[in-house]
Parts: C-alpha cells; structure tokens; sequence
C-alpha cells in the first residue's frame, strides 16, 4: 500500500471526506500535485486539509517542499490546513504516520 493509500484509509478513519488531487500527466511524464504540493484535499465539518503523503524518511524534504513553495500563501491565507504525513513501519509490524502541521 502506498503512502498516499495509507493517508486516505487514515483520513477517512477520522472522518474526512478525501480526494486525491496528484495526477500522472503523461506527456511530462511526471506526477504533479494540486498547487504544486497537495496530494489529498480532505473535508470535514468546515475544515479543509492540504497533506502531502510521503515516506518517513522524506518528510523534512516534503516540509521544505511546502515552506518554500509559491503557493503557500494562498492556500494559507484561503484557511486551508496544510499537513505532511509521514509513514514508516513501527518494530511492532504496525505502520505509523508522523504528521507535521504547516498551517
């Protein structure tokens, strides 16, 4: 299961309804993200979450991605929260997100 499954299936738990906005855009050949680093857009009483999916190991990228993109301010000052969820399998077997809160 990917990361962006994995967030899906989480957010869904919590009671969001979540659409993936990455695209393959085939002539680029490239994935490309909603505004350049949305993933899912998820919706909840009010509430409008940003995240970007990743691996555990790629968060700090996936932050610094987000804090130095040119959409931020926009999708900051629209009231969105903005959010990467990081993955990575826990010695237990059980996988666990780090979420990392950029609103």
């Amino acid at each position: 299961m990917s990361p962006t499954q994995r967030s899906l299936k989480y957010l869904r738990e919590q009671g969001y309804q979540v659409g993936i906005t990455e695209h393959w855009n085939a002539f680029a050949k490239i994935r490309q993200d909603l505004f350049g680093f949305i993933d899912l857009l998820a919706l909840r009483d009010g509430e409008t979450l940003a995240v970007q999916t990743t691996s555990y190991s790629n968060v700090s990228a996936r932050v610094k991605k987000i804090a130095d993109h040119e959409n931020l301010p926009m999708v900051r000052k629209a009231g969105w929260g903005i959010a990467v969820h990081g993955w990575h399998k826990a010695k237990n077997g059980k996988w666990e997100v780090r979420i990392v809160d950029l609103s």
